[in-house]
């Protein structure tokens, strides 16, 4: 099987790199008691960038090795260490080349040296214990997660960047001709379809340099498929004028120049796009005898027609003068309209799912569905082997509001809440009697409100309750010994092992008790 060395169509699957996992880590050094959560962050996932390098003119190098995947983050240590990035892949690219996503749809035209286009991002890195710490949280047991980066399938499409193209049937010597006018060694033979790739000439006149393109011979029929196809015209589609190369030697019977120039119209035409391009022809292999009797024929009705024409040979190099100062003609007047390309940095921004606001429910047959980029994310980052980071999430969708918006439209505890995309989503219970806020944890990595058995918060309703018919003499205090000493005549709890008293760091009515107020009983 051949190799092939020049590729103008590619698929790339592309996988950025995951964001570093944070870290939950505890200060412990000698003579420093309480030193803190000092965790660090993860480290940011490469990105996957294409660049466009003058120097590349091929994607043969992604048609060998079409997958692609960046450098994942590094994760987080202790000591407020932060996990190191990524590094960015960049893809090196050919100037003129187009960006698609898997549906066809046009993601980037990447025109100009340097232009580069952020295709894939990479995932964020997560939270280290330390960024996560607050006033009411001052020691999280638990980091987030990093985020996984971009992956995505992309189309490349190369479009050379040219100024002038060469269209015409097959052995109409538009390979002799760029060879000609340009420093371009194309293969030249005696037979059709010498010509398989496109091929690039730069051509000076006067003080005007600019991009001939030669692409392959076209035939009639050739938008059903015959000949080569239309598959090389997308190579000038950016160029600013037309040259039609018309064989005024040919020997087959039944061709002459003014039916072939018809032929290749109708197939420029078929293809589309190109109808406000200028045109000139060139009566090619007039130093054949025959050639220049045809094109005395000719000529005239050509330009009767409000066509320039020009009489050349590429093998002798007749009127080539006139024909390339007339090519730069039309290409200064191109440029001084269109503005020069400049180098940019483009980066892919994804529309929202949720259509812009923070978060959407969805009432589905499997139950209720929430959607939006902030829950998603959230999700993403959240460690569900460790319970407080579970009712860290919860804080937060409570916050968003995510827990009204279910009650409002009717949602019933214990109904299924689903969050993010079909093929990848997390189901929970609803409980909207489940209370908020980092107070009312317990020890480190443990969250008391996704117990069913939840002592402490049993305990301060019954001392909320008993604050109600408190004496005047009774302090909040007070009413806590109390309850307490009634507690511990009853006994423990045999089904929970529990004493009755919640976990608490003092016990109520000693001297640790901030609510003591220094007398005894």
């Amino acid at each position: 099987m051949a190799i092939p060395t020049f590729v103008d169509q590619v698929t790339l699957h592309l996988a950025a790199g995951r964001g570093g996992n944070g870290v939950a880590s505890v200060k412990r050094e000698k003579f420093k008691p309480l030193g803190g959560p000092d965790g660090g962050n993860g480290g940011q996932g490469g990105s996957i960038i294409l660049q466009v390098d003058t120097s590349v003119t091929t994607l043969v190098d992604y048609h060998h090795s079409p997958k692609r995947r960046a450098d994942n983050g590094g994760q987080g240590a202790g000591d407020h260490k932060n996990g190191g990035n990524g590094k960015d892949l960049v893809l090196a690219v050919p100037d003129g080349t187009l960006v698609k996503d898997a549906d066809g749809s046009v993601l980037a035209d990447m025109v100009g040296h340097g232009t580069t286009l952020v295709v894939a991002a990479g995932g964020r890195g997560g939270l280290g214990n330390a960024a996560l710490a607050s006033s009411k949280r001052k020691a999280p047991g638990f980091a987030l997660l990093g985020e996984p980066g971009d992956e995505l399938v992309v189309r490349l499409e190369l479009k050379v960047v040219a100024d002038i193209g060469l269209v015409g049937f097959p052995s109409a010597g538009k390979s002799s001709l760029i060879a000609a006018i340009s420093r371009a060694r194309p293969k030249i033979a005696d037979y059709p379809f010498t010509t398989l790739i496109p091929n690039l000439g730069v051509v000076t006149a006067g003080e005007t340099t600019f991009v001939v393109a030669d692409v392959p011979g076209l035939i009639e029929g050739a938008a059903e498929g015959r000949g080569l196809g239309h598959d090389f015209l997308r190579h000038i589609e950016r160029c600013a004028a037309l040259v039609h190369v018309v064989d005024t030697a040919s020997i087959e019977p039944g061709r002459n120049p003014l039916d072939d120039l018809e032929v290749i119209e109708g197939e420029l035409a078929r293809y589309g796009g190109l109808e406000d391009r200028p045109r000139l022809v060139a009566l090619n292999k007039v130093d054949v005898p025959d050639g220049q009797d045809i094109a005395d024929m000719v000529v005239e009705e050509l330009r009767g027609r409000g066509m320039r024409v020009f009489e050349v040979s590429a093998a002798s190099g007749a009127g080539l003068r006139e024909l390339t100062f007339a090519m730069a003609e039309i290409v200064v007047a191109s440029r001084e309209v269109a503005p020069a390309a400049e180098p940019e940095r483009i980066v892919l921004r994804p529309k929202a799912v949720d259509g812009g606001d923070d978060f959407q429910v969805v009432e589905t047959e499997d139950g209720w569905r929430v959607r939006g980029t902030k829950p998603e994310r959230w999700v993403r980052q959240t460690d569900f082997s460790n319970e407080e980071a579970v009712g860290f999430l919860a804080d937060r969708l409570n916050r968003l509001g995510v827990e009204i918006k279910l009650a409002q439209m009717g949602a019933q505890e214990g109904d299924a809440v689903i969050i993010g995309p079909e093929n990848n989503s997390v189901v929970f219970d609803f409980k909207p009697s489940i209370e908020a806020g980092a107070e009312m944890l317990g020890r480190r990595g443990e969250d008391e409100r996704l117990r069913e058995n939840r002592p402490a918060r049993d305990r301060r309703r019954d001392i909320a309750e008993a604050m109600e018919t408190k004496s005047e003499e009774e302090a909040r205090a007070d009413v806590a010994r109390r309850l307490d000493e009634e507690r511990r005549k009853k006994g423990p709890n045999r089904s929970t092992g529990s004493s009755g008293v919640g976990p608490m760091a003092y016990e109520i009515g000693s001297k640790d008790d901030p609510d003591w107020d220094g007398s005894d009983d």
